[in-house]
Order: C-alpha cells, then structure tokens, then sequence
C-alpha cells in the first residue's frame, strides 16, 4: 500500500475514533459499557416510585439493610422506618446537632433529627421555614439512589407523637430535656451545640423529623480526613485551595495510590455540589483494607442549603484530577435535560413529610448537573477522553 493511501486509511481510523468517544461523551450506547450502565439506569427509573405500605412479603435475615443494586425490599424496609414502635429512646451519638438515638421494634437502631428552624435554608434569598436538615438527609439519600452510588445510609421521614411514642420510652436523660413553649412539647437533647434556649419543638405533640438507618454493628466504621477538606481557620487556607498540583500529592498517598478511593472522592464532591454540601471535612468508610472498601455518605445534613449558590469550589478533586469513573459520567448524561429534577419529584413522593424539597433546590439539581458535566468536558478536552473517563475497575494506579 503507498504511502498515500496509508495516510488517507489512518485519518479515516482516526476520525472514526474520533466520532466513537464523541458519541460516548454525548451519552451514546456505542459500548458495552454504556448499554449497561442504560440498562442499570432504566433499572432506577422502574423503581423510582415505591409503593406506600409495602409489607414484607417474606422473611429476610434482617429487614434493617444499606441497599443493593436491585433490592425489591426497599419500600417496605423504608415504611418499616417511618412506622415500626419506638421500644427506646435516648439522646444522640455524640456531634454537634440536635439528634436523638431511637430503638426500633425488632432492635433496630436509628437516628431521628427533628425539623427545626433555620436561616441557613435559603429559597430565592429569603429563609424558608418549610425545610432544614431533616428533608436534606431523605433528598440526599434519594439523590444517592438515583445517581447509583448507593453510599448513603437509608433515610426516611417521620412524624413521631412525643406523648404517646417517644417519652413512655425515654430514657431519664431524655426526658430531662424535655419542656414545653406554650402549648408546644419540645426537647433540647445533649450534642455540642444543644442548650435549653433553642429547643426543637413539635407542633402540639407531634413532630417532624427524619429516620436514618443506623449501620449494624457487625460493620464497624474508619473515619478519614478528607484530602479536600477545608481549614475552618481565617485568613488559612488549605493546600487545595491554592496549589494546583496538589491531585498529583494525593496520588502518591495511601489510599489514594491505587484501588477505587480516589475515584470514590471524586464521586462524592459531584454528590456533594450537587446538593450544596460544603462542609464534608471528614468521611467514613467499612473497615479499611488497603483503601479498597466503599467510602460511605454519612451526615448529608448540611445540604440544600441556598438554592441559588452553586460552590464550584466543591468540585475541586473534580477539576484538579481531572478523572472520573466512566459510568459516573454515563450516569450523569443520562440525568440531563431536566431528568434529574423530575427523578427527584418521583422519588420524593413516596417520603411522608413530602414535598421534601422546594422547587428552586430541584431546579438548582439541572444547573449543577450543567456545571458538572461542562467541567468533565473541560478535562477532556484539556487531558483527551482516554486519561478522564476512568472504567470501573479495582486495581486503579493512579500515579
């Protein structure tokens, strides 16, 4: 073949490689890879809506579990939460909100936060009595669900009657907390923040809140410095902050050398933008081993805050490593064009203390979803499809 034609058959293959990652980078089924990831998202899609009173229709090693891929259990076990007897109640795990720890019937554990009013919550400038931090953990474990991370513990809102549910059980601890503010009954807990003075009040005997499902013991919890996090000191900045070479340090270090943890981060600061989650300095994962084992979405509380703010900064790992998993950004073309917002409606529904979020922070989910995809599209322009988008697979080097 002369050498001519050997040019003109080389940029055909060229452009027609060219034309394949094109295709992946629009959301296209052109690989396996991608028909998989459609069929697990379509999969999602079909069981978006759950069904209200669903019951058990056998019986399972325990109910109380963190959620697999396909788990035709999970209306059930999440109408378990917001309906099971409370046998026992006490104040929370030690943090610095308001948090009381619940006994279920059958022994499980859970965490109950109360609605309490915030000016942290935002919806077109104004603070927005409606919502706080009780419906930013059960969006963001629905977002969890949607996005196909399945990290995030079960959650699930709850009203909870405090005269009939909550003090025959009480511990004295508890029931020492408790007040009344006019013909409201009320509790202050015992976290770092707590004081008598800003207690979370029902209304009359009934309140608000939200159920997460407390992990079970036999899974025991590492708790790891976020590489991301911030100082929380003024006038201190963190290294990510103004070095940008800093993903190539952290490339270096264990756990993030190798294996599936940094691909792990980068998932959870596009989580973590898009519900406005600024504040994740730490995170937790199963027992480690080598870095191989799920980093957890625990404590999504701090979410949703003001809809209009979209924090690029969160995104940090994102632009500075410029990588992330390629169903992650199969995933993320999928939810585009208002998908998202409309997945979140869906899912939301189901949820007793529904409407869970206002319409600007599901209009906020379609904008930062934008801001994602344009900042993966930069990367790869900037390093070429082959080195951003990262199969799924576990022995990952990423020096």
């Amino acid at each position: 073949m002369k050498l001519k034609q050997r040019v003109v058959v080389l940029v055909a293959v060229l452009l027609l490689l060219g034309l394949a990652k094109l295709f992946l980078l629009d959301g296209g089924e052109g690989s396996a890879a991608s028909r998989r990831d459609l069929r697990a998202f379509r999969k999602m899609e079909a069981g978006l809506s759950l069904s209200r009173g669903a019951r058990l229709t056998h019986t399972l090693q325990s109910p109380w579990e963190v959620y697999p891929e396909e788990t035709p259990e999970l209306a059930a076990v999440l109408t378990a939460l917001g309906t099971a007897r409370v046998e026992r109640a006490d104040v929370g795990y030690k943090g610095t909100q308001l948090k009381a720890l619940l006994v279920l019937d059958g022994g499980q554990k859970v965490v109950f936060k109360p609605k309490r009013y915030s000016r942290d919550y935002m919806v077109e400038g104004e603070p927005y009595a409606g919502y706080d931090r009780h419906n930013a953990e059960v969006a963001a474990f629905h977002l969890d669900r949607i996005l196909g991370f399945r990290r995030a513990p079960l959650v699930v809102g709850r009203f909870v009657n405090l005269r009939t549910e909550i003090k025959p059980v009480a511990t004295d601890q508890l029931l020492s907390t408790f007040l009344m503010q006019g013909n409201n009954s009320c509790f202050y807990g015992k976290c770092y923040y707590c004081r008598e003075s800003e207690p979370a009040c029902a209304e009359g005997e009934n309140m608000e809140g939200s159920l997460t499902l407390w992990l079970p013991d036999v899974w025991p919890l590492q708790k790891h410095r976020h590489p991301w996090g911030r100082t929380y000191r003024e006038g201190k900045l963190a290294r990510w902050e103004y070095d940008e070479s800093y993903c190539d340090a952290v490339k270096k270090m264990p756990p993030y050398d190798a294996g599936p943890r940094l691909l792990d981060v980068i998932d959870t600061a596009i989580f973590d933008y898009l519900i406005g989650n600024a504040d994740r300095h730490h995170y937790e994962s199963f027992q480690d081993d080598g870095g191989a084992s799920m980093l957890i979405l625990l404590d999504n509380a701090k979410s949703f805050g003001n809809a209009a703010l979209d924090e690029r900064s969160i995104l940090a790992s994102l632009y500075q490593c410029c990588m992330v998993r390629m169903s992650t950004w199969n995933r993320l073309n999928l939810l585009r064009a208002g998908a998202l917002s409309s997945a979140m409606r869906q899912a939301l529904t189901f949820d007793p203390i529904n409407p869970v979020l206002a319409e600007p922070h599901l209009a906020a989910l379609d904008r930062r979803l934008s801001g994602v995809i344009a900042t993966i599209r930069q990367c790869v322009e900037s390093q070429g499809p082959d080195n951003t988008l990262i199969e799924d697979r576990l022995n990952l080097p990423h020096s």
